[in-house]
């Protein structure tokens, strides 16, 4: 965006809301063209359908608010995002808005350095969210915003004039994506979720300005985007790299402590210096805090270190402590009960996320007692996850996202219910259901949820799909039109033919481990097919068992699961 916009010296609550009204406005138009920018060519790249729902949930929460006070319009924002958040990136907008409304939560307007002041404080924010930061995303592309703000806020009181700083240099962030991340850099792509990230700004800038204009946001054509997408696409997997895939220290770590509330504590606390000081000790790391409790979840070697940190600012209590060698990130267990919504409340509730009446119908008979419908076309929101939960009536909860752009808002979900919950890592429909056969009824939360994830490392996921446009990666080139085999994320088979590209697929999958075929009928597939590689595996393999079942899913015909 460029132009000249009117002076503007202080936001107040007219501002506040017309900024985030147009901002949600201007998501919702560009959504179909985040969406577009994806690596992979396949028909489900929904980062701007994730982050659009994610914010015009946050400006559904300000419009219902009759504040007139920045700081409390700021809070609901947060909230709404909080609650809306879907997909990793979903959850990193909410992240960088929550540091946001804590910065401005006592202005009843805010001044030029108020608003960048908000912008830097949602960076740090964000950037202590996620464990491991990496640059050539949407946080890189926030950073930019961020620091160009307050230097343009050094420089004038005009509230315009910062906000257009931000989002110039949150477009300068954007373009530097693809030589900060390796997997953008190799095809020469920028990062999707900083592209939704530019619009937001923008739509702040259109909505500061005053400008009529900001219902008629800038749609690229057809042909414009075609040439867009060769420059700027990108796969919303990349956020995955946020996730902890494997953890070397070995004793899962938790324990609140009670500020203050320990004759022998004798100092003050210091968020950030208690936080470093665990940083340093292990990883996993989540601490969360308010004036009077705080909760700390860490992988360490040395479980004392944090208690004898703890210490020192309040009484400990809720104290546990896991051998758990080898681990994905996890999230902390609030070991209290929640309130439960009828007199019988089950012991556990095992919560998955399917799209298709027969995954759904496969999983119930695997012992899942929820099924959320969504993932790879539509995920789930935070509160999606919560609402689930609490409806569970059940005294403790697994999840099983089997997306892993569904992880981060079941993390998020995790953190606002009063039950433990734990998250399986499941980033497939087939890791999902491997993973209910280790399932144990009698078992202790912590203990299936480390069986759970023990067995996601013994299936290979498969799907065949259609691409949606030419394209090339990691050598292979890939046409419009023709159908992909896809395992464990990687494009792997590019066939004119779906028989022919299933059973290549299959191909690369099988290996002298390999026992069990299970393949699962999608909207697009039929049981004719799906014979004919049965016929193939009984004669390529003879030693394989095969099993066919009705998935019903969308956007792949078939899934494929060799364990």
């Amino acid at each position: 965006m460029e132009g000249i916009f009117l002076s503007k010296e202080l936001i107040t609550k007219n501002e506040f809301s017309d900024m985030v009204r147009v901002a949600s406005h201007r998501l919702e138009k560009n959504a179909k063209f985040v969406n577009s920018l994806n690596v992979f060519p396949v028909p489900d790249g929904d980062t701007g359908t994730n982050m659009s729902l994610t914010i015009q949930s946050g400006f559904k929460a300000v419009n219902e608010s009759e504040s007139t006070h920045v700081g409390t319009l700021g809070k609901a924002l947060a909230k709404g995002l909080l609650m809306g958040a879907r997909g990793n990136s979903g959850v990193i907008t909410s992240q960088l808005f929550r540091g946001f409304s804590k910065s401005i939560e006592k202005k009843e307007s805010l001044n030029a350095n108020d608003l960048a002041t908000a912008f830097d404080d949602g960076v740090k924010t964000a950037y202590k969210a996620v464990m491991k930061p990496v640059e050539g995303t949407i946080l890189t592309v926030a950073r930019f915003g961020a620091e160009a703000g307050m230097k343009k806020a050094k420089e004038t009181k005009d509230t315009s004039e910062v906000m257009s700083a931000v989002v110039k240099g949150a477009k300068i962030g954007l373009e530097k994506t693809p030589s900060l991340l390796p997997v953008l850099k190799e095809v020469g792509v920028v990062d999707s979720g900083g592209q939704g990230l530019v619009f937001i700004y923008e739509g702040f800038l259109e909505g500061l300005s005053g400008e009529a204009a900001s219902d008629e946001a800038y749609t690229p054509d057809e042909a414009e985007m075609d040439e867009m997408i060769n420059a700027t696409h990108h796969q919303e997997s990349v956020q995955s790299q946020f996730n902890t895939d494997s953890i070397e220290n070995g004793y899962c770590t938790e324990m609140m402590v009670e500020l203050g509330q320990d004759p022998t504590s004798n100092e003050k606390f210091d968020y950030e210096k208690f936080r470093q000081y665990l940083s340093e000790i292990g990883d996993s790391l989540l601490v969360v805090s308010d004036d009077e409790v705080v909760k700390v979840h860490v992988h360490t070697n040395y479980p004392y270190k944090v208690w004898e940190a703890g210490r020192k600012f309040g009484a400990l209590t809720k104290i546990k402590i896991d051998n758990m060698r080898i681990q994905h990130e996890t999230i902390i267990d609030d070991d209290e009960i929640a309130t439960p919504v009828s007199n019988q409340p089950i012991d556990y509730a095992v919560i998955a996320v399917s799209s298709g009446d027969g995954l759904s119908t496969l999983f119930e008979s695997l012992g899942v007692t929820h099924v959320i419908s969504g993932g790879q076309t539509m995920n789930p929101s935070t509160n999606d996850i919560v609402d689930a939960i609490n409806a569970s009536n059940a005294k403790r909860a697994i999840i099983l996202p089997n997306n892993g752009n569904i992880i981060m808002a079941a993390k998020q979900a995790a953190e606002l219910v009063k039950i433990p919950v734990a998250i399986v890592a499941s980033k497939t429909i087939s890791q999902g259901m491997t993973a209910m056969l280790s399932f144990n009824p009698e078992a202790k939360l912590d203990e299936n949820k480390e069986n759970m994830e023990d067995s996601l490392d013994t299936v290979k996921s498969g799907q065949i799909t259609k691409a949606i446009r030419d394209t090339e990666i990691d050598g292979l080139k890939i046409t419009k039109g023709h159908y992909m085999g896809i395992v464990d994320g990687k494009i792997l088979v590019d066939s004119e033919d779906i028989i022919s590209g299933a059973e290549k697929t299959l191909d690369k999958m099988i290996d002298e481990d390999s026992e069990v075929i299970t393949i699962l009928i999608g909207q697009d597939g039929n049981e004719s097919d799906a014979q004919k590689l049965v016929d193939y595996l009984d004669d390529k393999y003879a030693d394989l068992e095969t099993e066919i079942h009705q998935g019903d899913q969308p956007v792949y015909p078939y899934l494929i699961a060799v364990e």
